[in-house]
């Protein structure tokens, strides 16, 4: 790839560093993880192969993201929310570009995620390079790094910051090369000094933009690697069932750095910039019922009754959900951690099981919770998705211990069933529009 000439452009009080690499009819806007540096990762042949062939069919706008490397601007995400978006927009704007996929890499992602919702005419594609919405883990995400882990993290980056021995972690495929570890000590220190990469690394810990995952339109792929020791491929697949219409492609990879995979990532890249048919079987789109199960308080159960005893409450969960299902006629679609997620052709008999797993669920000494919705779901390869899907997690997590809510859509489809319903008031859902009259089954 040929050197291109970093350039910068001012956006609100920070000075943006970017390139302009290649000449292609469509534009990509590229950003890189927090351990970034404009000029020193492209340095890296595989990295600048890798740009360097996404540029033969896109104009690449590679900058640095607002406090990392060569931009300007504050370290810590949370205080750059605000800005993250116009920093995209202003890069776009100085290149004279109206419309771009845009292609982010990790802590990017979130970025990238919210610009896609908030400027919808702006963004024409989005491709997420093992990202995550959030990367704490909480009660309802149980695929990031839990509590107890975020001091060692923190003080692991500090230590290790600059000395490239993280390679091993992000990208294990390169790491015993020769200079490969000196040229990530060199993105690490030209990226940012000790401290600065503890903050950021916090800020990562403290953000979470799932809100924003259901206002994304932009036609969007998401590939993450299988084994990625840094990022838990469960924050790929998240994505993929949260934005709608989400495509998910796992990589036979441990890597966590973009372009060092062996893997096609340029040709999955091509398809979505230029319109190419991607060769995946096409999704079923279908109505169904969709049935959320939930343990109620899991971690802190987890957490005082030990692993063990965790287990064991957990196995009779799914026993209890298997049976349940399967005497109902449902399909179990998965296991969600602390829960699982079932679909039905036949709303009342989904009411009549999830009563059935909460009774049977206390009766074994512990109380779930259960969500239900109708509408239409997409049913893909690597799982379910769709807004009903993100509805029904979002109702279940309103019912209480031992509970069932329903959507009015469940409770009309059931009229004449002989199932009576309690009305449950009106909520707003997390990230779904309007206000939801919900209803609980009493018989």
């Amino acid at each position: 790839m040929t050197l291109a000439r970093t350039q910068y452009v001012r956006s609100g009080d920070a000075d943006i560093a970017y390139q302009i690499i290649g000449g292609g009819e469509h534009d990509l806007v590229l950003a890189f993880d927090f351990a970034s540096h404009l000029e020193e990762v492209v340095a890296h042949p595989q990295i600048a192969e890798f740009v360097g062939s996404i540029a033969r069919f896109a104009r690449v706008l590679l900058f640095d993201m607002r406090g990392v490397g060569m931009s300007g601007g504050v370290a810590s995400a949370s205080a750059a929310l605000e800005s993250w978006m116009e920093d995209v927009v202003a890069v776009m704007e100085v290149a004279g570009s109206r419309r771009a996929t845009l292609m982010a890499h990790g802590h990017a992602g979130q970025m990238a995620m919210m610009t896609a919702a908030a400027y919808p005419d702006r963004v024409a594609s989005l491709v997420l390079v093992n990202a995550w919405a959030r990367y704490a883990r909480a009660d309802d995400y149980p695929y990031g790094l839990p509590a107890e882990a975020h001091e060692s993290i923190l003080r692991m980056v500090e230590e290790q910051w600059g000395t490239g021995d993280d390679l091993v972690t992000v990208a294990p495929s390169v790491a015993d090369r020769p200079g490969a570890r000196e040229w990530w000590g060199r993105v690490e220190r030209y990226s940012a000094p000790p401290s600065v990469a503890r903050a950021r690394m916090q800020a990562v810990l403290d953000l979470d933009v799932r809100d924003f995952l259901p206002l994304i339109q932009a036609p969007t792929l998401v590939v993450h690697s299988r084994d990625n020791m840094f990022a838990r491929v469960g924050h790929g697949r998240y994505l993929a069932e949260n934005i709608p219409g989400a495509k998910l492609v796992e990589m036979d990879s441990r890597d966590h750095q973009m372009g060092m995979f062996g893997f096609d990532l340029v040709g999955l890249v091509e398809e979505v910039v230029t319109g190419g048919k991607a060769d995946v079987p096409a999704a079923d789109r279908v109505l169904a019922t969709v049935l959320f199960v939930d343990i109620v308080g899991s971690t802190q159960f987890a957490s005082e009754a030990g692993d063990e005893s965790w287990r064991a409450a957990l196995g009779h969960v799914e026993r209890v959900a298997d049976d349940a299902i399967g005497l109902y006629e449902g399909s179990l679609e998965r296991h969600t951690g602390d829960g699982m997620l079932a679909t039905f052709d036949g709303p009342a008999r989904a009411i009549r099981c999830a009563v059935r797993i909460c009774d049977e669920a206390r009766l074994g000494g512990v109380e779930v919770r259960c969500g239900l919705h109708a509408g239409e779901v997409i049913r893909r390869p690597e799982g379910l998705a769709g807004v009903a899907v993100h509805i029904g997690a979002r109702i279940c997590d309103l019912a209480e211990p031992g509970g069932v809510l329903v959507t009015s859509t469940v409770r009309d489809l059931v009229a004449g069933s002989g199932i009576a319903f309690e009305e449950h008031g009106e909520h707003e859902l997390k990230g779904v529009p309007d206000t939801w009259a919900l209803y609980a089954p009493t018989g």
